[in-house]
């Protein structure tokens, strides 16, 4: 079976990808395992080329925004996706034009192609807790309305309806994800709001000085790259019979603050030198953070068997892993 991931060049495309290849199969159109044999990486940039070692793995580099480029990487063979491209938050408020374009004509680009594929194709959606705004509870969860008030957050509320809609008309077999901030990612920080929750790890434990731009008692919905990763499987491997009239489904996060990630980061144990932790408020970071949930809860996902991490303690654990060694 052909299988291709958006943004399959990033941090979690990656570890996706590697996921699926460990596994070997995933289900296909007959209902029963399929041997995966056709892996695209499609992004805007190319994956590092350890990731290309695999003989069923190949790259495609290109714009999501053309659509015909589009309906070549996702063609008729195709038999599942999982849509991880996107602008994120903070890019897409910034750069209003170029969020709408990647994010809403994007998805609306991979939708398209995949309703032209042979048979149903199974398509994953990254959503994000974005897609709540406005008097938000500390607590999120599946009875929580929708009350965007981002771009970012607005264009995958749209890509959510997009996938319940294309599926209730039979073109694909959509199933959508809302994402607690994921945490940590490596490398470089990137454009979004929340990067500053992967950085008060990230930085220090590679000896790199961290200023948070929140105070220590800001806390917020996380999640570990792990089992983020996990529930992508299990989403696609899911009868979608069972997520009900909307295919989109909040995922459980746990909640953390600031203080106490920093705190935990000061207990590992390592031969390292350690950066320092320092707290300087940024209002306009300040606020954003003060708007989001500060954890989400959902039965839905318990019910359908979806994994959730429990502690920083076991997150920072699975990074020194999976990124230090």
């Amino acid at each position: 079976m052909k299988v291709v991931i958006t943004g399959g060049a990033g941090f979690i495309g990656r570890k996706l990808a590697q996921r699926i290849l460990a596994r070997g199969t995933l289900t296909g159109a007959s209902g029963q395992a399929e041997a995966v044999t056709d892996l695209v990486l499609f992004d805007a940039v190319a994956p590092p080329d350890e990731e290309l070692t695999d003989q069923r793995v190949r790259a495609v580099t290109g714009d999501i925004t053309d659509a015909g480029l589009v309906a070549e990487v996702i063609d008729i063979h195709t038999d599942s996706v999982f849509h991880l491209a996107a602008v994120v938050s903070a890019g897409a408020e910034a750069e209003f034009d170029l969020g709408y374009q990647v994010n809403l004509d994007g998805t609306h680009n991979v939708l398209e192609a995949a309703r032209a594929a042979d048979g149903t194709p199974r398509v994953v959606f990254a959503s994000s807790l974005a897609v709540y705004g406005g008097a938000v509870p500390d607590t999120v969860v599946d009875e929580t309305p929708i009350t965007p008030e981002t771009s970012y957050g607005a264009q995958k509320v749209i890509g959510e309806f997009l996938i319940t809609d294309y599926s209730r008309k039979g073109y694909i077999d959509g199933r959508a994800m809302r994402l607690p901030t994921i945490v940590v990612r490596p490398g470089k920080p990137n454009k979004a709001a929340s990067g500053f929750a992967s950085g008060i790890i990230r930085e220090p434990l590679n000896g790199v000085d961290m200023v948070c731009p929140v105070t220590p008692e800001s806390r917020m919905a996380i999640m570990s790259p792990r089992t983020v990763v996990e529930c992508f499987m299990h989403m696609h491997e899911l009868d979608s019979t069972r997520l009900g009239a909307s295919r989109a489904i909040l995922l459980s996060g746990f909640s953390v603050s600031m203080g106490d990630a920093a705190a935990a980061v000061q207990a590992v144990e390592t031969n390292r030198t350690r950066g320092r932790i320092t707290f300087e408020v940024d209002p306009q970071i300040q606020a954003i953070v003060d708007g989001w949930p500060k954890t989400t809860s959902s039965a839905q996902a318990a019910d359908l068997g979806f994994p959730s991490d429990s502690n920083i303690g076991e997150v920072i654990s699975a990074y020194i892993e999976d990124e230090l060694g």
